[in-house]
């Protein structure tokens, strides 16, 4: 029978084809190709459906391995196996982008071949032509790949995948909520092995990986915060134990010294009075310096922290900050010295009070942790964006066990103060967050055993009346 020529047995065959296909029974493997024209239109329905119907079920159990609570990369290496019976591919890769949106890593990758692009390779997102892809959330098809890194060839990945030996690719971006998470890579050895009728399930299978993405990312973040939080809260069991043993030390000297007034008979001369008064005083001050810490952490933790801007003469502000310190480092038969550059001309628009508690905890820090008879050098300097104030000690030095803890609360770290003094361990977490927000940085070049260089920059710019 010719195509053109249709008689009842083969019309009452399709019409019972098309009843199979109504049950969704797609199976044309038993039947003969038809000729006429009707019974090859009936045959491509039920190719089209029966292809339909895989990818369905194929994206159903995508799903169910996702609610399963499978890891990423046991979904990932299924996704290799089962993906085969719809989109043809030699290799599949997993670049994820960081949370800033400023570096795309390939994070998975599995090849019928020798991997040359290999995990961990990373890239910045905005000079790769990925972004594109983001930007337009279109996949992106390339069924040449020599001929496209002939046209660009400062494309280092697609170097590697040429070396790879694949020829043809498939991009498909993941989103999810509209926020980029990364892209989904197919690659194959032939060329032009991709086409448009690959995207939309292509497109089906990226949204349910960026949901597991996602997933992922919330747990990890919820479990470090976990952790976090878990740590803060040991440090400042830990810290508050420490703080009640420095609150209980000076109220017993306070008290002991107050107690011989009440002793009937008893009589001091005036140098022993000015003694003890002195003392008293040092350790009330120790007090309120603690105190005063503590509730500047909590008003920091809590963005609560109030800065009242000025315009400051650093010069004049550093000369006179040096000046308040030089007793307390000669009480320990050591020099303190200023070398600055700086000069009237130099004014920055700051929060005096706490631009001086800045300095005051890194001067104070040098002198505490410095030998007995050392030098302690305060150095001002102009750089091309604002200045630069350092602190130079002759100090232990710090392990790098020990710079890896600055700047957080309630840590004390191994080096001991020189002179029995004490060390509350919020000075520095305390340090940073009022040096940015003067806009400024600040840090520390170390060696144990060579001493530290405590620095801060402030930039021209200094602190602005709503920060």
């Amino acid at each position: 029978m010719t195509s053109d020529t249709l008689d009842e047995a083969n019309l009452a065959s399709y019409i019972d084809l098309l009843d199979q296909l109504t049950r969704g029974e797609y199976q044309l493997d038993a039947l003969d190709e038809p000729t006429d024209q009707l019974g090859q239109a009936v045959f491509r329905l039920a190719r089209a459906l029966a292809k339909q119907q895989q990818e369905r079920r194929l994206i159903e159990h995508i799903t169910a391995q996702i609610n399963a609570g499978l890891l990423l990369d046991d979904i990932l290496d299924l996704l290799y196996d089962d993906l085969r019976e719809l989109i043809p591919y030699a290799r599949i890769g997993l670049s994820l982008v960081d949370e800033a949106g400023e570096t795309v890593t390939l994070r998975w990758v599995k090849s019928d071949r020798a991997v040359q692009l290999g995990d961990a390779y990373s890239a910045p997102l905005a000079s790769s032509s990925l972004k594109t892809i983001l930007e337009t959330g279109q996949p992106r098809i390339l069924n040449d790949l020599e001929a496209y890194l002939q046209a660009k060839p400062e494309s280092h990945a697609t170097q590697l995948l040429v070396a790879e030996g694949m020829r043809s690719s498939m991009t498909c971006p993941l989103v999810i909520e509209g926020a980029p998470v990364g892209f989904l890579f197919f690659s194959s050895t032939e060329p032009y092995t991709y086409q448009a009728a690959h995207i939309d399930v292509f497109k089906q299978i990226a949204a349910q990986l960026s949901v597991i993405i996602e997933k992922g990312r919330l747990v990890s973040q919820l479990a470090a915060q976990k952790v976090r939080l878990e740590e803060i809260n040991e440090a400042k069991n830990t810290f508050v134990g420490v703080a009640a043993h420095d609150l209980r030390s000076p109220l017993s000297i306070i008290e002991m010294a107050t107690s011989l007034f009440d002793e009937p008979g008893f009589t001091l001369s005036q140098a022993e009075l000015e003694t003890i008064m002195t003392n008293i005083a040092v350790q009330t001050r120790h007090m309120r310096h603690l105190i005063d810490n503590l509730l500047d952490f909590s008003r920091i933790e809590r963005d609560k922290i109030e800065f009242m801007p000025k315009l400051v003469d650093l010069h004049e502000f550093l000369t006179k900050t040096v000046k308040e310190h030089t007793p307390i480092a000669e009480a320990k038969g050591s020099t303190l010295v200023l070398n600055s550059e700086l000069d009237a001309s130099d004014i920055i628009k700051a929060d005096p009070m706490r631009l001086r508690q800045i300095a005051d905890n890194l001067i104070s820090n040098a002198i505490k942790f410095s030998p007995l008879g050392s030098k302690i050098e305060v150095i001002g300097k102009r750089i091309d964006s604002g200045w630069r104030i350092e602190v130079v000690d002759a100090g232990p030095g710090l392990s790098p066990d020990d710079q890896a803890q600055l700047f957080q609360p309630f840590k004390r770290l191994s080096a001991q103060p020189t002179g029995g003094e004490r060390s509350t361990g919020l000075g520095l977490a305390i340090t940073r967050p009022l040096v940015e927000a003067h806009h400024g940085e600040i840090g520390v070049e170390t060696a144990l055993g060579a001493g530290s260089r405590f620095w801060f920059t402030l930039p021209t710019a200094g602190l602005d009346a709503d920060s």
